[in-house]
């Protein structure tokens, strides 16, 4: 359990750290002006989800929020700031990979145990949130590449989206939907950092 809420602090610290950056370098200082522009866990913890991640294993962070009428150009920016915090999540497992391969055999039990936590859950957490269901970083992708009379209609059955999400993910249906796709997308990521590292060794 420890491994599991300090891999998880640490993954939606800097998800969402990564959304408010990006918001940011691209002239919406939205998250900025509500301090969300740190690394300071604390600033990014959602009350309930924190409750879920202590007594559960899983929970949620706070999302930032974004102005995209700020946006110098709003379709690229909202594309690659709903990209920015999956790939930090990519990130993170990537760089967990590595230290894992550099330091295997030489490295204390507990260690290698939480960087595989980390890869592990970061990886997750990139799968899951490119998703193409709101409110995730997938649906906000395709939100933004949609053309104007499509997006329209996205907004008025946004609703309907994340009750199927729910529905998907918190029902004996998920052995069908969102379970498939994590036991291939998952050992595909894992399995592709390890290739990588194992050309250096």
């Amino acid at each position: 359990m420890p491994f599991v809420i300090i891999s998880l602090l640490v993954a939606f610290t800097v998800h969402e750290f990564a959304h408010a950056y990006t918001a940011y370098k691209f002239g919406d200082d939205t998250a900025k002006d509500q301090g969300r522009l740190t690394l300071n866990p604390v600033h990014h913890l959602d009350p309930i989800g924190t409750i879920f991640i202590l007594i559960a294993g899983f929970g949620w962070a706070r999302p930032v929020p974004v102005n995209r009428r700020n946006f110098r150009n709003p379709k690229l920016a909202g594309v690659l700031v709903s990209l920015a915090g999956p790939l930090s999540n990519f990130l993170i497992a990537f760089i967990a990979t590595g230290l894992l391969f550099f330091t295997i055999g030489s490295a204390p039990v507990f260690f290698v145990q939480l960087l595989n936590m980390m890869v592990w859950l970061n990886v997750l957490l990139f799968v899951f949130n490119l998703l193409p269901f709101p409110p995730l970083d997938g649906y906000r992708i395709i939100e933004d590449l949609a053309p104007p009379h499509i997006r329209v209609k996205m907004t008025q059955y946004e609703q309907y989206g994340v009750l199927i999400f729910l529905i998907l993910v918190f029902t004996p249906l998920d052995r069908f939907t969102i379970q498939p796709i994590f036991s291939v997308a998952i050992p595909a990521v894992i399995g592709g950092f390890q290739s990588i590292f194992s050309l250096f060794l």
